[in-house]
């Protein structure tokens, strides 16, 4: 259950590789070439016209997403854009792949409704759809069709194309790209040898910067890019019981938890137990979108009760998790520091 930690330590080296270790991973810097040759050759045939996205017209689409994979912070970012677009009175859909999910069909729901299952939509628009429930989520591989279904089937004004840097084949009005200032872009390596899904250059795309600020110092990797920047904070807003009530950020000081997530950074997760003040006994870390089994989480109740501990988890990991698990969730919030004039811009509210 350590191995996305090991990634990590693969992806965002804390200090500089050695030979041997460059030569144990040189396999994976072999596949990293060809995925980075494929990469170029798609960028560049988008950018010379060759390829061309789908303009929906009377539709503003805002595509929010990052170079690196998983982990910078882009669900509360699409969290926090739909719920001010909201306020703003603005009729606000988010369109999502739904990654992990086990139907190839399309699904659209809003949070208020009856939501389909984990397996239907996927965990990440699941959580969107109860953090958000006056906006209307569409889950589909093919983009495009949504895009139209959201203008002509339920008169939307503007979709969030979530985690649409890559996916050019839907025309945006704006490209918003999260990047986590603590860590960077990682070693700089393309994937499979790094976090990067296409090279640096690709920030060239970027209408806007959103930054997730370092935790802590104000300070953090420099980023090579030349459009505006917005800055924000991310920090823990309350926790949630198991049976859904709020209570402040402090309610577990000095409690014993066992931490249980499946993300492509958990180091984030493990690094906001410590600051809540929590005293991580142990740890159940599974990859990215990991889809819990029975067995599993006997053996995560079975340690965390031999620790005297609660359970905790993630937003994102509990619409995972089976109705009747018992375990504490992080709440996260957002603040914005600086750039709301280029926000509100990208956002077309003035």
């Amino acid at each position: 259950m350590s191995g996305p930690t090991a990634i990590e330590r693969v992806f965002y080296p804390g200090a500089p590789e050695s030979w041997g270790r460059r030569a144990m991973l040189a396999p994976l810097e072999v596949a990293s070439w060809a995925y980075c040759a494929g990469v170029r050759l798609r960028g560049a045939l988008y950018d010379r016209g060759m390829l061309r996205g789908e303009r929906v017209e009377g539709l503003r689409v805002i595509s929010v997403g990052n170079l690196n994979v998983g982990g910078t912070g882009k669900t509360p970012a699409v969290l926090y854009l739909a719920e001010l677009l909201v306020r703003e009175g603005r009729r606000v859909g988010i369109l999502t792949r739904g990654y992990g999910r086990g139907t190839k069909e399309p699904v659209t729901f809003v949070g208020g409704e009856r939501l389909p299952s984990v397996e239907e939509a996927g965990d990440e628009p699941l959580l969107l759809a109860r953090r958000c429930p006056g906006v209307r989520v569409l889950v589909g591989a093919d983009r495009r069709a949504l895009a139209r279904r959201a203008r002509d089937e339920f008169g939307l004004e503007v979709v969030l194309l979530d985690d649409g840097f890559q996916h050019r084949r839907l025309a945006r009005d704006e490209d918003v790209v999260v990047v986590d200032e603590a860590v960077g872009f990682g070693n700089g390596r393309m994937l499979p040898r790094g976090p990067l899904r296409e090279p640096l250059s690709g920030l060239n795309r970027a209408t806007l910067l959103w930054v997730r600020t370092a935790a802590g110092t104000g300070e953090g990797k420099r980023i090579p890019a030349r459009a505006p920047r917005v800055r924000t904070r991310y920090r823990p807003t309350a926790w949630m019981d198991p049976g859904g009530a709020l209570h402040p950020p402090d309610a577990l000081v000095g409690q014993p938890v066992l931490a249980l997530a499946g993300l492509a950074r958990p180091g984030g997760f493990l690094r906001t137990l410590g600051e809540l003040g929590a005293d991580i006994r142990g740890t159940a870390l599974f990859a990215d979108h990991h889809p819990f089994h029975a067995r599993e989480l006997h053996e995560v109740r079975t340690r965390a009760a031999s620790l005297g501990a609660r359970v905790v988890t993630t937003e994102k990991d509990l619409v995972r998790l089976p109705e009747g698990f018992e375990a504490w969730t992080v709440r996260l919030g957002v603040e914005v520091l600086e750039g709301e004039e280029h926000l509100r811009r990208a956002l077309g509210l003035g």
